[in-house]
């Protein structure tokens, strides 16, 4: 109703002009009777065959102006409604609640937003078919009526069954299509959740997993779209045979009656049907696409409806006085809306301002919660929240914009280079920055890839700091940088700039806490004890368990320091040393460069865009993919004979109705015209079947391509190209495949042979037309080119500025906490309005090409029919039969109509097929090494003993790019455990890449056991070590499916290892269990909880080689010391290699590996190292005195 109310007036305009083109449609029947009576002599004045050539050229002048205005008129109502919607739609997305973003989830907002607006848009121009097609047929009954009297009815039964059919066949195809819609979301889910945690599954070996994964999505969503493809191709079978169907059974009904019949009547007659096929065959297209723009609208509508978060349940105030900054009173809060469980209860708080306050607890006892309840992120059940001032907020999982680093930091601020400067320095970002080529003009990759954890978290903190807020919730801030830049950070920073603001801190660092002036304690979503430290520790009960917790873990530290002082300096780099590393990444140290000699700044690669014709090449893999040229050559042949019979009809109706045939035989002339007609039937069923199981079978061949081809691509892959980038091809790309192109490939042929057998009728009748032809064609081709060449660069251009929308779309409502923590809705919503323009500029300037390609065709098509028209008067009635002036107008009526849409049809073709473009790009990604290489497959056992020796190992990210390890040898015993330290972006992530393959070595090699990981197939090798990444990532799916997505285990198997890693409780208190679910990212477990579910998938995979990257980084010091003592216990006889920050955890290593720019500087017992002056003693120095120091 809105959108009515929005946009009625263009809609009454496009009404009236649909009204007058339905006026001047039906002038040229009509016309054929008075041509036929002029020629065979029936004639009131010498000029009357002039009078009606001018009459014909007038009505089809109207015809063609008016036609290509309505369609005009009607996309553009599209566009608008489309401009309109997105926004709004973008606009909810940044209001949702918690539990309306899960129930959506962000794949199935997108295409809210992709497909569904796109639906209501495409309905405009269907939607006058509905009012006006009854019209049109009156008429055309009238019209009949005139001509054969009584048998008229034989036509309109007729014309109803075939209006039934077609309305019984749109609702099945109703229900095919939705299903099909609703498997393909399903589908896009899996294949965005594969594109996001590529790494992991990597890692894991786990590709054919979730290859099946998608593959069964893709086989359920293939069934439905085979119903649906049928079931249309059924539809169109009764739409192109109606007119010969109908018109036999008229023609039986006149001669039972004993109707005359002769060659006007008969020509007028089969000119009407053709007429009328037209609005027979758009409506039940009309239909479909009504009805799915109304499943579009609801699934809008219930969207749209969909629960926001309140901003009443909090009280904001800006600079109110008094000395409260954030209180809140008897809070009681929940993440879901239908408060099924108080995820906090009891709330009680009031933090001064000025004041710096932390929150700790274990994992999963509700800290980040409470940080979103103060921002108002959490339903608020009952209780008052009251904050005053403006609220800065650093999330615990990063969110960073696909943008260079300033803009990160800007965040939509003016540039203030002084405070910019401050800020960098607190966030300790300089050295970072001088290490990137470009500094903060670096581009980041999507979701920050190129970035390591540290880095992203850092640069966070520096856009909260640059918003210069009042309030500051940061949540675990130094989860992921070393002790050194913490402990630096939060002197310079936490105490330093943002002193005298009031900041709230979640931290797992019980030495911070000292200095801060309230600690609050939780435990199950409430607040257990609140003060001092010192009053804490007395009061015993949890805070005092931490602290203990983390004192034994620091004894180990502090003893080892028995240094004398003048060691204190921290060791300074070497000169030589400064701009080793490009990107600091510890979890994929990749940014990307292209040609470093020409210093591009851009990680993400420019789409690559095809430019000129769709090359012949492609046309021919579409059309031979499935059966090769003979399935092509079948459809070809078949169509040919199909126009054949229905030509053939038409010369039998000439023939009989002649006055030489002499005697007129009813009964034989109707069985030979049944015969004809049920020929032509069993051609077309045939032809149509033949194509659309072409179609589908190619479609599915370009699926699995794409799939395979794209998890066997390589990681460098995933880092250089944007996941929209490989989504639009998996959801628009493959959309247009699965049904476009199968449809009106067919149609395209078939109407290529009716232009052609529309031309040897007409200048069969009259011959001077053929020299008309000619020129006629070749205009039409050079017309083609030219249109063409706007047009196709148009719809590339389309598609290439739709996936900015998309994936400003998606990473918006990811960093939804974000946005709204800092109120830059507005902002957001001003980028998005720019990005859809941009978009819809190009539709625009698309289908106003169509208008001016149409107007152009239709009226030289008329003007050549006019002409031809012409001829047949002034030719001598020996030379031109009346029946064949009813045969050749009857054809010719319908030239320009049919012509346009000839090329229109094959142009729309040719943009579809950028799809099979685009795809088969994806298709030839080199890919990554053998997953199975049968000659090499390791013994069962290996690796047995875990004995490692790297010798010389030099690694670059891409060939040109410089080294980021630089020679490292060394040999680790087999059940060694060791630590790896070293500043951020050292190297100590990409050493463990390298031993999974992820990144080749340059040069040297790893050997283990004695053999040499580089002639392993990959899956033989990453399936036999465990690791537990830096970051911890959940599936969609069960517990079971995360723990065991193989599904290799038995459930006893799993409990036990849920029991090792702490997580028995929590699973078996929830009602399913095993079976309990886990949203997409795993958002609805806590990152703590992620972590333990990770080390529960090594504890059952058991293997004797272990790596660890910060694989307790987002836990308390409790926890961290439980998942340390579970680790010394399963893994007591494996090798471990693991990165850490904190101190503690390499303490009691076998050994510890300092990398420093990507050089391993030392490898010895830690205690040695401490006896002498080290680097690893520095940093055990700063980690030490980091409680005494702040």
């Amino acid at each position: 109703m809105t959108l009515l109310r929005c946009f009625w007036k263009e809609l009454v305009f496009s009404v009236v002009l649909a009204i007058i083109r339905l006026c001047v449609m039906f002038v040229g029947p009509v016309l054929i009777q008075s041509f036929v009576d002029f020629t065979s002599g029936k004639r009131s004045s010498e000029y009357e065959g002039y009078y009606l050539v001018l009459i014909l050229l007038v009505a089809k002048f109207i015809e063609v102006v008016s036609t290509h205005h309505f369609n005009f008129q009607s996309q553009k109502i599209g566009t608008l409604i489309r401009s309109t919607l997105i926004p709004a739609l973008y606009e909810k997305g940044l209001k949702l609640s918690f539990s309306a973003r899960q129930d959506h989830g962000i794949g199935t907002i997108v295409n809210y937003m992709a497909v569904d607006t796109q639906q209501l848009s495409d309905m405009m121009l269907q939607l006058h078919a509905v009012w006006m097609m009854p019209l049109q047929v009156a008429i055309g009954l009238f019209l009949l009526y005139n001509c054969l009297g009584v048998s008229v009815i034989t036509a309109f039964l007729g014309l109803l069954g075939v209006f039934v059919l077609a309305v019984i066949n749109t609702r099945r195809n109703n229900r095919f299509q939705y299903n099909v819609m609703k498997n393909r979301d399903s589908r896009m889910k899996a294949v965005n959740e594969t594109l996001n945690y590529m790494r992991v599954i990597k890692f894991q070996a786990w590709e054919e997993h979730f290859d099946q994964r998608i593959t069964g999505f893709r086989q359920t969503e293939f069934g439905w779209l085979s119903k649906l493809m049928f079931s249309l191709c059924g539809n169109m079978v009764v739409m192109w045979s109606a007119p010969l169907l109908i018109s036999t059974l008229t023609f039986g009904t006149a001669i039972l009656l004993g109707a005359q019949l002769d060659a006007a009547t008969v020509f007028t007659t089969t000119t009407v049907f053709k007429i009328l096929q037209e609005p027979i065959r758009t409506f039940p297209q009309s239909m479909i696409s009504l009805s799915q723009a109304l499943i579009s609208l609801d699934r809008l509508d219930t969207f749209m409806l969909s629960r926001e978060l309140l901003d009443d349940s909090i009280e904001r105030e800006e600079g109110c006085g008094g000395q409260t900054a954030v209180e809140i009173i008897d809070g009681t809060f929940s993440w879901d809306d239908d408060n099924t469980q108080q995820n906090l209860k009891n709330i009680n708080f009031e933090i001064k301002k000025g004041n710096v306050s932390a929150i700790v607890g274990t994992v999963g006892s509700g800290k980040s919660s409470l940080l979103a309840s103060i921002l108002g992120e959490l339903r608020k059940i009952s209780g008052k929240v009251r904050v005053c001032g403006s609220v800065a907020y650093v999330a615990q999982t990063s969110w960073i914009q696909n943008g260079t680093i300033e803009e990160n930091i800007l965040f939509g601020l003016p540039m203030d280079r002084q405070r910019y400067d401050e800020v960098i320095r607190v966030c300790c970002l300089e050295k970072d920055l001088e290490m990137m080529d470009y500094g903060d003009q670096t581009e980041i990759g999507e979701r920050g890839i190129n970035l390591s954890g540290g880095q992203k978290q850092r640069i966070q903190l520096a856009r909260a700091v640059y918003q210069d807020c009042d309030v500051y919730l940061l949540d675990d801030v130094f989860s992921a940088v070393d002790a050194h830049t913490g402990s630096e950070i939060f002197k310079e920073c936490v105490r330093g700039t943002l002193k005298g603001k009031t900041t709230l801190l979640v931290t797992h660092q019980v030495d911070f806490l000292h200095n801060v002036d309230q600690i609050l304690v939780m435990r199950d979503g409430t607040i257990i004890q609140s003060g001092k430290y010192d009053d804490l520790v007395d009061s015993g009960l949890d805070f005092k368990a931490l602290v203990v917790a983390h004192e034994t873990s620091m004894e180990l530290v502090e003893q080892s320091v028995v240094m004398p002082a003048e060691n204190l300096n921290r060791p300074t780099k070497s000169p030589g040393v400064t701009s080793i590393h490009k990107g600091t990444s510890a979890e994929s140290n990749s940014l990307e460069q292209v040609e470093s000699s020409k210093k591009s700044s851009k990680l993400i690669k420019e789409e690559e865009r095809e430019t000129g014709k769709v090359s012949l090449h492609i046309y021919k893999l579409y059309c031979t993919e499935a059966f090769g040229w003979w399935g092509i050559t079948l459809v070809l042949v078949l169509s040919l004979l199909w126009q054949g019979s229905l030509m053939a009809s038409d010369y039998w109706l000439a023939y009989e109705t002649s006055e030489e045939s002499g005697m007129f035989n009813p009964s034989l002339f109707i069985s030979i015209y049944a015969i004809i007609t049920a020929v032509s039937v069993i051609l077309l069923v045939t032809r149509y079947y033949l194509f659309t199981l072409l179609g589908l079978k190619t479609a599915q061949i370009f699926f699995t391509q794409i799939l395979r081809s794209i998890l066997h691509a390589p990681m460098s892959f995933f880092d250089t190209t944007p996941s929209g980038r490989i989504l639009s091809r998996a959801s628009s790309d493959q959309t247009n495949i699965d049904v476009l192109l199968p449809l009106f490939m067919g149609v395209v042929i078939a109407m290529y042979i009716t232009v052609l057998s529309i031309l040897i009728v007409t200048s069969q009748n009259s011959w001077p037309t053929v020299f008309l032809i000619f020129p006629l064609i070749l205009l039409n081709i050079w017309y083609r080119g030219y249109y063409l060449a706007s047009s196709r660069e148009l719809t590339r251009l389309d598609s290439i500025t739709k996936a900015p929308v998309i994936h400003h779309f998606s990473e918006s409502i990811a960093g939804v906490m974000t946005i709204r923590a800092f109120r830059q809705q507005r902002n957001f919503c001003r980028e998005n309005r720019k990005r859809v323009n941009a978009n819809l500029r190009m539709d625009f300037h698309n289908y106003s090409c169509n208008v001016w390609l149409g107007v152009r065709l239709e009226l030289l098509g008329s003007f050549v029919f006019c002409i031809s028209a012409l001829f047949m008067i002034m030719l001598p009635s020996s030379v031109i039969k009346p029946e064949n002036v009813g045969l050749s107008l009857s054809y010719g009526l319908s030239l320009n109509a049919v012509l346009f849409w000839t090329v229109y049809m094959s142009c729309f073709i040719e943009n579809k097929m950028v799809s099979v473009e685009r795809i088969k790009q994806f298709t030839d990604i080199p890919s990554e090494p053998a997953w199975n290489i049968k000659d090499h497959v390791p013994p069962s056992n290996w690796p047995g003993q875990g004995n490692v020796n790297i010798k010389d190992l030099q690694v670059r990210y891409r060939p040109n790019t410089p080294l980021v390890l630089k020679g490292i040898t060394l040999s680790i015993n087999g059940g060694e455990k060791v630590g790896v330290v070293g500043r951020t972006g050292s190297g100590k992530s990409t050493l463990i890449q390298v031993f999974f393959r992820l990144v080749e070595p340059s040069v040297g090699k790893i050997i283990i056991d004695g053999i040499d990981i580089s002639i392993l197939g990959l899956h033989d090798l990453r399936s036999r070590f465990g690791i537990i990444p830096q970051e911890p990532v959940l599936f969609e799916g069960t517990v079971r499916s995360n723990i065991d997505p193989i599904g290799q285990y038995t459930d006893e198997e799993i409990w036990k290892s849920l029991e090792r890693c702490q997580l028995k409780d929590v699973v078996a208190a929830k009602p399913e269990k095993l079976d309990s679910l886990v949203v997409e990212n795993g958002e609805n477990w806590s990152v703590g909880q992620r972590q333990l579910v990770c080390l529960g998938r090594v504890i059952l995979k058991r293997s004797r080689l272990l790596f660890m990257d910060e694989a307790t980084a987002s836990v308390d010091s409790q926890t961290d010391g439980v998942i340390q003592k579970i680790i010394r216990e399963e893994f007591a006889a494996c090798t471990i290699i693991s990165i850490a920050h904190r101190i503690p955890t390499v303490m009691d290593c076998d050994r510890v590996l300092v990398v420093d720019a990507g050089r391993a500087k030392e490898f010895d017992k830690p205690s040695n190292l401490l006896q002498r002056q080290s680097l690893f003693g520095a940093l055990v120095k700063e980690y030490a005195n980091r409680s005494t120091e702040l």
